[in-house]
């Protein structure tokens, strides 16, 4: 859907950043579906998180994101979501081979502009959420770096700059398209 716009990129990177900029712009966004499900988990004494069980936190993640996008349509104007089905899927797949990205890449599309925030290791944080660390984030971050492409995105890397610059690039490139 050209209104579903995925901000993607490195864990660490300045996502959770940027979407709460464009929130304040009054966007819609959609939260991270791994943050999500690692804190119900946490809350619950569940075990799909990605330290202890990683493919079931991916499926999780996959079906978090496909409902993410079926509450979004009714929502008006752009929708930003912090990360998504894309990236659940392609987790999923690294980790077991399940999930045909092709098909997945087809069947729900986004915004064809993807914007991917670098690895950025002077701002990488780990926390109770994020336990991996800066090598798994960029390897992580390389994978979809070249997954969007393959399956017809045209990425756009966010420069390492202030939060407003890079809302205004996004905003910018959306408005050209």
């Amino acid at each position: 859907m050209d209104r579903f716009v995925i901000i993607s990129g490195c864990s660490g990177g300045g996502k959770s950043t940027l979407l709460e900029e464009l929130r304040r712009r009054g966007h819609q966004v959609v939260e991270e579906p791994g943050r999500r499900i690692v804190i119900e988990e946490l809350e619950r004494g569940g075990s799909a998180l990605p330290w202890l069980d990683a493919p079931a936190f991916a499926r999780r993640a996959v079906g978090m994101s496909i409902s993410d996008r079926s509450s979004a349509a009714s929502a008006p104007g752009l929708v930003f979501f912090d990360r998504g089905l894309i990236d659940a899927a392609a987790a999923l797949h690294h980790l077991t081979g399940e999930a045909d990205l092709a098909v997945l890449g087809q069947s729900h599309r986004y915004n064809r502009h993807v914007f991917l925030t670098p690895p950025w290791p002077e701002i990488y944080v780990a926390d109770r959420e994020r336990r991996h660390d800066l090598s798994a984030a960029i390897a992580e971050y390389d994978r979809l770096s070249s997954i969007y492409p393959s399956l017809g995105y045209e990425v756009h890397i966010l420069p390492k700059v202030s939060i407003e610059k890079r809302a205004n690039i996004v905003l910018s490139v959306l408005d050209g398209a």
